[in-house]
């Protein structure tokens, strides 16, 4: 099976063809070229984009980081003199370096490295490494910071691509967090109930800025990944009378919902508006106050595929992210993180169909891995996460030769201050067990 990318190409050709028909579509041409021409455009145009591709058409901050120029000669090169080039770099580096390769990276990155895995089990892959100077991590930024923290000081994490970021994790900025928290702090005071339970306590998803996981650390918080969002609820719920969780609204309805939680008790909060859009008493009531943030790439799927696949699929298996909005996990069969997808196609024992809705890179993997199942992407657009397409071989290659020369580009630091605080929310994630 072709990567994600050598479809892009080729449906990108077909359609610039007069009277060709394309065997599929993207959700956007641009796809097709390298990502430095949104690196130059983003520099002419003097304002930040995530670029084609799921995120396209969400407000990049005006401080989202961007990338310089990546010189001529990675722009030029070919795939297999890059990869001459990576390969080269890596014996060269040895145990220098470790790269780190996320689900949804593109297949051309991959394929070179050391691990893949979702966020935290790549940043704890890391922690395996401890002689590795630098750590090149081919995800988006708030996973670099991640790995920043809780690796050592002396240890350099690099991001490929600056401008690898996540419209989701930009949804919840630090003043805006603040500044909801005040006005709740306003409303439920601070004082615990006769339980000793705090009248409301920050939750943070994985995907958020390090100054969010700090945010939580400071004021009794925890972080929580898609893995044990519910874990980590209920060790909230046992410490506080509410929860505000941020940024993805999504994991967090889903995973509230399934404990019970009625969906009247968990307003959203949306911070361009008067107390978020709520009234007072709708936020007395509330066990779970919602941040209006998404995942434009789970967003993407909805129940009109999910029938579509049982129609032409009898006896499909649906398996979806828990990012997915509610109506398309309950129509669902299963939903899960990235890892309990992969685990559920691995221990299916018997040839069968799956329809999966997870960012397309990890389904097409997953096809070509386990050829003896029928597995497809829900959406049958091909439309990758717009930031982690953002890593090429072009910018590892960059990165590692970089290294060989004794030059760290890229890097990714986490002030002290702010790893102090966002360490303590990791570690509180790590100590919460089922119950």
């Amino acid at each position: 099976m072709s990567s994600v990318n050598t479809a892009i190409q080729l449906i990108t050709r077909e359609q610039a063809e007069e009277g060709a028909t394309a065997k599929g579509s993207t959700c956007s041409p641009a796809l097709a070229k390298g990502p430095w021409d949104y690196d130059l455009a983003e520099a002419l145009a003097g304002i930040p984009a995530y670029g084609p591709g799921a995120s396209s058409a969400d407000v990049a901050p005006p401080a989202t980081p961007r990338q310089g120029q990546l010189p001529d000669e990675y722009k030029r090169a070919s795939d297999a003199e890059l990869g001459r080039r990576i390969l080269a770099a890596k014996a060269a580096l040895g145990d220098k370096a470790v790269i780190l390769g996320h689900f949804y990276q593109r297949d051309e990155v991959i394929q070179y490295a050391d691990f893949v895995g979702d966020s935290f089990q790549l940043a704890n892959a890391a922690l395996t490494r401890p002689d590795a100077e630098a750590i090149v991590f081919c995800g988006v930024h708030f996973m670099a910071e991640t790995a920043d923290i809780l690796s050592a000081p002396e240890q350099a994490v690099i991001l490929p691509n600056l401008a690898a970021g996540c419209s989701m994790a930009d949804m919840a900025d630090e003043d805006s967090v603040a500044e909801c928290w005040e006005q709740l702090e306003e409303i439920y005071g601070t004082e615990p109930d006769a339980e000793g339970r705090v009248p409301v306590m920050p939750v943070t998803y994985m995907n958020s800025s390090a100054a969010l996981k700090a945010f939580c650390g400071e004021r009794g918080g925890i972080v929580c990944t898609s893995s044990n969002a519910r874990t980590v609820l209920e060790w909230a719920f046992q410490r506080a009378q509410r929860v505000l969780f941020f940024p993805d609204q999504h994991l967090g309805r889903n995973t509230a919902k399934a404990m019970g939680v009625p969906l009247e008790q968990m307003p959203m909060w949306n911070p361009r508006k008067d107390l978020g859009g709520n009234d007072e008493q709708g936020l007395i009531d509330s066990k779970v106050i919602l941040w209006h943030g998404f995942c434009s790439v789970h967003k993407r799927f909805n129940v009109a595929q999910i029938d579509k696949a049982r129609a032409d699929f009898p006896g499909v298996q649906v398996i979806v992210h828990p990012e997915c909005p509610m109506e398309v996990v309950d129509a669902a069969d299963s939903a899960g993180s990235t890892d309990f997808i992969q685990k559920a196609i691995a221990a299916a024992t018997e040839p069968a169909t799956f329809a999966i809705g997870t960012e397309i890179n990890m389904v097409n993997r997953l096809a070509a891995e386990y050829p003896q199942h029928t597995i497809f992407c829900l959406d049958p657009v091909i439309c990758p996460c717009s930031t982690m397409y953002r890593i090429h071989p072009g910018y590892l290659a960059w990165v590692l030769e970089e290294l060989v020369a004794g030059r760290i580009v890229n890097r990714i630091t986490v002030a002290d201050s702010v790893q102090d605080h966002a360490r303590t929310a990791l570690e509180r994630m790590l100590a919460a067990r089922p119950s």
